[in-house]
């Protein structure tokens, strides 16, 4: 199971992470802050005021090796929370393992890496679609020859969940998107049993119990079924639907946080009755802030009681056969496959987000959503029903407002002690390969061990690919 980290400076994120190590986590999670999201560096005019706010900065090759200073990254798994910037985020932490002595095949992790939920719902996208998805493949390619315990990209209904859409969007859209990478790779050339099975997936945990064991349920027919049928998958690891789960942080409340506890813990026990591999449990103070470490440990501790004192572990699909719930999933698996005819009539899944059609679907979803809960059909306890006058007393999370101004001195000593000389040859080179067809990790890690900057390296891309401006509207 991965706790989320990611709290303003390297340094700070890194005793973190030995926090959660010391606490019996064996693999850790990172976030990055919107600078880092959106690639720039901590001192781009555009970055001023928004460091740490949500994760932590990264601006070069520096960054990451204070991030895992001292943690053995050939005996932890990673996962990042990255996407438009994921090739370079990437190529920086393999750098840092290949300092630390660690060969490419010994690395283990997941990089979100899911650009078109970007385009669906979260927003952060930089580059036009074709190019982002060009990056994409590079980093399954890149993945596929050289390190066979990373996962690539891990696919990603939980944003499209938290934009507000309903469970069945959530698991058309997310496997819709996840079709469409492997039909990018197999265009490609690469063998779809040499890469499927690394292929991971991201879910929401949401309220409704029942309704979120049943998309779980679904989502691994119907994955398991179209990569045999559809894309002739022999391998029976390539039909393996693997998944994190997080619980959804939209679920949470400002008011009555205490209450939060409860909603994480029935969350995460939908996940692991769902058959979840790996687990994210929110902390209590997350509608207010990043958790601080107090919340962390007990969202950490829920998720250890559910593992240790419940015997849900002990047996695989343990509300399998229950009528109730074999009907749900069967009625959740013929609305995804509902939105999948309807995907294809617009022309696939770049047709449709340049279209807007994924985008009108959610915010449709969402107004419905608040319009119950306006009208009270739908109770939120502490917001629209049971309320009280009672103030917040949990402690929150403060980010030392002055670790922006170290960061960009720290960044700024880092331009002036590398081989710039080195460094503008690398970007050339980087330039040139972006304009041709040419994987771009290669590049992309002489760069980065020159330290060229996450900056200038999406500066570069800037360049060549352009920025994408949506043509559709509401």
């Amino acid at each position: 199971m991965r706790m989320f980290a990611g709290f303003g400076l390297p340094q700070e994120t890194n005793q973190r992470f030995r926090f959660l190590l010391d606490n019996g986590q064996t693999g850790l999670s990172v976030a990055f802050d919107m600078p880092t999201l959106y690639g720039y560096d901590t001192d781009d005019p555009r970055a001023a005021g928004e460091f740490g706010k949500c994760g932590v900065a990264v601006s070069s090759l520096a960054d990451m090796e204070a991030l895992f200073d001292g943690i053995p990254l050939g005996q932890v798994t990673t996962s990042m929370t990255i996407n438009s910037p994921a090739a370079i985020i990437w190529a920086m932490y393999i750098a840092v393992a290949e300092k630390q002595g660690v060969p490419l095949e010994q690395i283990g992790g997941t990089l979100q890496n899911d650009i078109l939920k970007e385009y669906l719902a979260q927003n952060e996208y930089i580059f036009p679609p074709e190019p982002s998805l060009r990056l994409v493949v590079d980093t399954v390619e890149f993945a596929t020859r050289y390190m066979p315990r990373w996962n690539p990209i891990s696919i990603s209904g939980y944003h499209i969940r938290e934009a507000g859409s309903n469970a069945v969007q959530e698991l058309a859209f997310t496997l819709a998107d996840g079709f469409e990478y492997v039909r990018r790779c197999v265009d490609r050339g690469i063998a779809v049993d040499d890469f499927a099975p690394r292929l991971s997936f991201f879910f929401n945990a949401h309220n409704d119990f029942f309704e979120e064991v049943a998309k779980y349920r679904a989502a691994r027919r119907i994955w398991a079924r179209e990569m045999r049928d559809t894309f002739g998958a022999q391998n029976p690891r390539s039909c393996w639907l693997r998944f994190h789960a997080q619980t959804s942080g939209a679920s949470l409340t400002a008011q009555q946080p205490e209450n939060n506890v409860v909603r994480v813990g029935l969350q995460a026990l939908a996940a692991v009755m769902g058959g979840c591999q790996s687990l994210h449990t929110n902390g209590k103070d997350e509608a207010w802030a990043l958790p601080s470490e107090q919340a962390a440990l007990q969202a950490l501790r829920t998720q250890q009681i559910i593992a240790y004192e419940t015997g849900v572990t002990d047996t695989v699909d343990p509300l399998g056969g229950s009528y109730y719930l074999e009907s749900l999933t069967n009625e959740v698996e013929q609305g995804a496959y509902n939105y999948f005819r309807r995907i294809e009539d617009v022309g696939g899944v770049v047709p449709a987000l340049e279209s807007g059609f994924f985008q009108r679907e959610i915010a449709d979803a969402a107004y419905i959503y608040q319009r119950e809960e306006d009208r009270k059909e739908r109770i939120t306890v502490g917001v629209n029903d049971f309320i009280t006058d009672e103030e917040m007393s949990i402690p929150l999370l403060r980010v030392d407002r002055e670790g922006e101004s170290r960061q960009i001195e720290n960044l700024n000593n880092v331009r002036r002690t590398r081989d710039n000389r080195e460094v503008a040859r690398r970007l050339k080179e980087l330039e040139a390969a972006a304009r041709g067809e040419e994987n771009l990790m290669p590049p992309l890690l002489d760069a980065v061990k020159a330290y060229a900057t996450l900056g200038e390296m999406m500066g570069v891309f800037r360049e060549v690919f352009g920025e994408y401006q949506p043509g559709w509207g509401f």
